[in-house]
């Protein structure tokens, strides 16, 4: 069993510590046992969101927890952090190079150079917390050509 954590507190995330249509939450994977954060890997840094399900494609309701959606916080271009959240457009951004990403259908490319989707981290609650309920649905990170 794998948790969610924040990147500034070492607690497992429940749904609401993920603010509806705000800003994405950045997190790590975490042992809930043992207390051990899986941040040796900055591929294994995960952006969390909070949407309404509603407007999710079929692929990511099946991937989100009560709402919340967590994909690769490493952009597929060229490996930079996603930082940027327009909230008007509910759409995340690259800083780099501006590709952007839709989080509502499968952190889809909807423009920029980016070659593929941000892979999405399958989550699922147990005990009111956010779990990872599989690996990522494809590479972390970016590949050089």
């Amino acid at each position: 069993m794998v948790a969610v954590t924040a990147v500034s507190s070492p607690e497992p995330l429940k749904p609401d510590d993920v603010p509806l249509d705000g800003k994405q939450t950045f997190a790590w994977p975490m042992d809930p046992e043992s207390k051990t954060v899986r941040n040796g890997s900055r591929l294994n840094k995960v952006l969390l969101l909070r949407l309404d399900p509603e407007g999710f494609d079929p692929q990511t309701k099946a991937h989100a927890a009560e709402g919340v959606v967590a994909y690769s916080a490493v952009c597929v271009h060229t490996g930079c952090d996603v930082t940027n959240w327009d909230p008007n457009r509910q759409l995340l951004e690259c800083p780099c190079h501006y590709s952007t990403y839709d989080p509502k259908d499968g952190a889809k490319v909807i423009s920029g150079p980016a070659p593929r989707r941000l892979p999405a981290l399958p989550l699922r609650m147990a005990d009111g917390q956010l779990l990872v309920a599989k690996p990522f649905t494809g590479r972390a990170g970016f590949q050089q050509m």
